[in-house]
């Protein structure tokens, strides 16, 4: 897997005559590298950050003082690319790997104020690294694959499990640990997103007010005591080998949905059936959202500070992505490929009554779409 991503890394930096690649975002640097670093919150993520440079030929330059295992990579010690004093090994690396390229073409995807004073770009044209990254990362090997259905099915089972202990009195506090616990005696220790469990208003009245005069998902704050009349949105993330999951569900706290609620999750399968039978390659993305809105009798079933559906594979969400404000004629361009991977995750909210979300992972395949992950039940609407 990782000599697969290296070189399809290295295929899209010869396409657009790179001659270096300098990663500094963590799940770029595992794309590139194949070592993950912890699941830290986002000051420990800067200042434990690894750097990998990346030429045409020869091992990865990795920075970083604690290396995940058996890297076929050239390992340095750690720098800190905020800091004047501790670039010079950076500098030092860029100019082996570049100075023999031909081309002054360097690709970055993150640049510090350090890292301009010291010179190292000096020289460079300079490219956005995700225009190499981007490509490189759109299409799945089957092992990367593999490891986003072993993610997505881990984070199931442990949420299934959760959903059981979504009673009356019980905080969001408790369902996220019972969570962080479950993964981890599961064997995962890297949660990527903190569990939401939101109880959702049933009038747009009830606020947050958001700017696109919808509802507002994810808030994710305080710490909600759950009871009997509550819907509650769920969304999880958790990483293996470098590779997310996303588990999107619906709960309602501890009884039967009532009939109301019944047909809103009715509304939902049959965009979220519409959205499936169009699924498959050589389709774009308009055609996908076209679909949802007709099953939904020309309404938009999303949130519209969100999509449709979005990628997933090192981040938890990435391309492609349906329905987005980068506008129709984007979505129209946007072909699907075998490889690709989409979380569908429709919305259908009615103003008293509430809502229903959900998210499906799948994968495109030469003759259509397979499923990643168990796809369990949605109960307690669906046995």
């Amino acid at each position: 897997m990782r000599r697969e991503r290296l070189a399809r890394l290295r295929h899209h930096m010869a396409a657009q005559d790179v001659a270096a690649t300098v990663l500094l975002h963590d799940p770029h640097v595992a794309y590139a590298s194949g070592h993950v670093g912890p699941a830290v919150d986002s000051t420990h993520a800067v200042y434990q950050r690894p750097v990998a440079v990346i030429g045409h030929e020869g091992p990865v330059h990795l920075f970083t003082d604690h290396p995940s295992p058996d890297l076929a990579t050239e390992i340095h010690p750690s720098v800190f690319p905020e800091l004047d004093e501790s670039v010079a090994g950076l500098v030092e690396a860029i100019g082996m790997v570049a100075g023999t390229s031909g081309t002054s073409r360097l690709a970055v995807d993150e640049v510090t104020g350090a890292m301009l004073r010291s010179g190292l770009l000096d020289g460079f044209d300079l490219v956005d690294a995700g225009r190499v990254l981007g490509p490189a990362r759109l299409l799945k090997t089957e092992d990367e694959l593999a490891c986003i259905d072993r993610a997505q099915r881990i984070n199931e089972v442990a949420m299934e499990e959760v959903r059981t202990a979504c009673l009356p009195g019980v905080r969001r506090s408790e369902l996220a640990g019972l969570f962080s616990s479950r993964v981890r005696q599961l064997g995962v220790d890297d949660v990527l997103i903190d569990p939401i469990f939101q109880p959702m208003p049933r009038n747009l009245s009830d606020g947050p007010r958001t700017s696109t005069g919808h509802v507002a998902f994810p808030t994710g704050v305080g710490d909600p005591l759950f009871n009997e009349e509550d819907l509650v949105w769920v969304d999880t993330g958790i990483g293996v080998e470098g590779y997310a999951s996303d588990y999107g569900r619906t709960w309602v706290v501890g009884r039967d949905p009532s009939s109301a609620e019944q047909g809103l999750f009715r509304r939902w399968s049959a965009v979220m059936e519409a959205s499936l039978a169009t699924m498959g390659p050589g389709v774009t993305l308009a055609e996908v959202g076209r679909a949802a809105i007709g099953a939904d009798r020309g309404s938009v079933p999303w949130l519209p500070h969100f999509y449709l559906a979005h990628g997933l594979g090192v981040e938890s969400a990435e391309m492609p992505m349906v329905g987005t404000d980068l506008g129709e004629e984007f979505d129209e361009q946007f072909v699907l490929e075998p490889g690709m991977v989409l979380v569908l995750e429709p919305v259908v909210w009615e103003d008293g009554i509430g809502g229903y979300r959900a998210e499906e992972v799948l994968a495109i395949t030469d003759t259509g779409w397979r499923p990643l992950g168990g796809w369990p039940s949605h109960l307690p609407f669906k046995t």
